[in-house]
């Protein structure tokens, strides 16, 4: 007697990252991660996934956040799997210069802005 298949979207996030809760890498849903070259055998489906996004990307980057989205994935679980990714050397994690940031009141002006519409 066969299992029945099971849906991919329907595997909880624990299983997913083998139990973990956070991940191995400081990955936040704002960094960009750029994939590297090579391959992993034995390399799991949500892996698979994850770098076949970066197919039509053109050597561009991506934001966790959309990652997470495109997938339909929790960011949690998303991050976790990110961090796996880069210690297998298959994602590199753009490294931001902190001159790059916005001024600190910008951020508070646009979390105020966020708070005073919910």
């Amino acid at each position: 007697m066969s299992r029945p298949r099971q849906d991919p979207d329907l595997v909880r996030p624990y299983v997913r990252t083998g139990g973990r809760t956070r991940p191995s890498t400081d990955v936040r849903l704002e960094s960009v991660v750029f994939a590297a070259t090579g391959t992993h055998p034995g390399l799991n489906a949500d892996g698979r996934r994850l770098l076949a996004l970066f197919a039509g990307s053109r050597g561009g980057g991506l934001a966790v956040a959309e990652i997470a989205s495109e997938l339909a994935l929790p960011p949690s679980t998303t991050r976790i799997l990110i961090a796996d990714l880069i210690g297998l050397g298959l994602l590199t994690l753009a490294q931001a210069q902190d001159d790059n940031r916005p001024p600190l009141s910008l951020i508070e002006r646009v979390l105020h802005g966020l708070r005073a519409r919910a």
